[in-house]
């Protein structure tokens, strides 16, 4: 199993500038998406740090932003999902809260039918997950294989 550093380097990419997104959201690092107050200053707190990202990001300090950014994922699934879980499927499950926001993870049926013990609808309940301005996106339909093959240990 690769680590869930390499996993997200492989579904978001890895770029230290400034770029937008597949949902048109300005990003940079690998898949941070800048909130307002961020791209109004034009500066990133990592590792406690205030850092202008004008002229790009260092390997370092991409790599410490998305520990930060996977944070929220891992305590979303420490506080949201109940029953026991592999290390292939919390790596798939924190891809995947990383993508869709732990608000919506919150409220998804993919949870509740997980904390239900419903194991096997989860790679079904992430497939539902593809859709972007309405309509389907390869990208994240790509994404999601990929996250149930992690979950599934293939």
């Amino acid at each position: 199993m690769k680590s869930i550093v390499e996993l997200m380097i492989e579904l978001e990419g890895y770029e230290p500038y400034l770029y937008k997104c597949s949902g048109g959201y300005s990003t940079i690092g690998i898949g941070h998406k800048l909130t307002k107050s961020e791209l109004s200053s034009g500066k990133i707190v990592i590792a406690d740090m205030l850092i202008k990202y004008d002229k790009g990001l260092t390997d370092e300090q991409i790599r410490q932003l998305l520990k930060q950014d996977l944070k929220k994922a891992s305590d979303a699934v420490k506080y949201y999902v109940l029953p026991a879980l592999s290390s292939n499927q919390r790596a798939a499950l924190e891809s995947f809260i990383f993508n869709i926001g732990r608000e919506a993870f919150k409220t998804s049926t993919l949870r509740r039918r997980l904390n239900q013990g419903d194991y096997e609808s989860v790679p079904f309940e992430m497939l539902r997950w593809v859709y972007s301005a309405g309509k389907v996106d390869s990208g994240l339909e790509n994404r999601r294989r990929k996250e149930i093959e992690v979950w599934n240990g293939t």
